[in-house]
């Protein structure tokens, strides 16, 4: 009995080995060829624009939100930290090196996993389940260039300018912050971010906005396009592109950090 339940846990193991290894194959073949349909983006212009405005405009409050609320937690935590050590001067460029470089890409990655995600994982599932996909290929319309490409390329594009956004507002109320609860004066806050911001910081924050577009959008298409099971089998999809798109900008925000400096070390 033993040696049966072994086996069958290992049966069960190797199955689902194989299983991940499928879909591992199947999610990069689907991303080649959404990355193959970019050239056919002014055919496709306004599906661009509207998913543009979905992830990009759409998204302003959810970022200021969190962006705000971990500039003013930095400032507040660190602060009180240097204040203990003689060294409230430089909270400035503490505060900075974090926000710039992790926590303000990081939280927009993850808010937009979340929203702009959900977004296309529920919106995709549903098209899938309803048919609405079969019956683009049955019109001769490529479903991957009508509906994943707009949202990869609008994504690509918008992203940038959300962690520049998602920057800005987290230093200003880290100011705000440093001015108001320490009594640090605004020109010693920020003259101890100027001289010491270099070409490394900014690379390391704006290197992840396309890294995240591509994880989120690929990863919520991909569950979206293999929703199965009705409308239970919807949230089941729209749940697991979540989950695995916002790991995997966890991952890949402490691994672009790690490659960019130390290759501009």
């Amino acid at each position: 009995m033993p040696l049966t339940l072994i086996g069958n846990f290992v049966d069960s193991k190797v199955l689902q080995l194989k299983e991940l290894l499928l879909t591992m194959q199947e999610f990069f073949y689907f991303a080649l060829r959404a990355f193959s349909t970019l050239p056919k983006a002014k055919r496709y212009w306004r599906d661009v624009l509207d998913q543009a405005l979905i992830c990009g405009v759409e998204s302003i409050p959810i970022v200021l939100v969190s962006s705000i609320s971990i500039g003013a937690l930095m400032s507040m935590e660190v602060g009180n930290l240097l204040e203990e050590f003689g060294a409230k001067t430089m909270l400035g460029r503490s505060t900075s090196n974090a926000v710039l470089r992790e926590l303000g890409p990081l939280l927009m990655g993850l808010m937009l996993s979340a929203r702009y995600g959900s977004r296309n994982g529920a919106e995709l599932g549903a098209m899938q389940i309803s048919e609405q996909i079969d019956a683009l290929r049955a019109f001769g319309t490529d479903p991957i260039a009508k509906l994943v490409m707009p949202r990869l390329l609008a994504a690509l594009i918008m992203f940038v300018p959300l962690i520049a956004l998602s920057d800005f507002a987290g230093l200003q109320t880290a100011a705000l912050v440093a001015q108001f609860y320490h009594k640090l004066d605004p020109g010693i806050f920020w003259n101890s971010i100027y001289p010491r911001l270099l070409p490394k910081d900014f690379v390391v924050s704006f290197l992840k906005a396309p890294v995240f577009a591509i994880i989120i959008t690929l990863v919520s298409s991909f569950n979206g396009f293999s929703a199965h099971g009705g409308t239970a089998g919807v949230g089941r999809s729209t749940i697991k592109g979540i989950v695995a798109s916002s790991g995997l900008v966890l991952v890949a925000n402490f691994y672009v950090s790690k490659i960019v400096l130390d290759i501009m070390h």
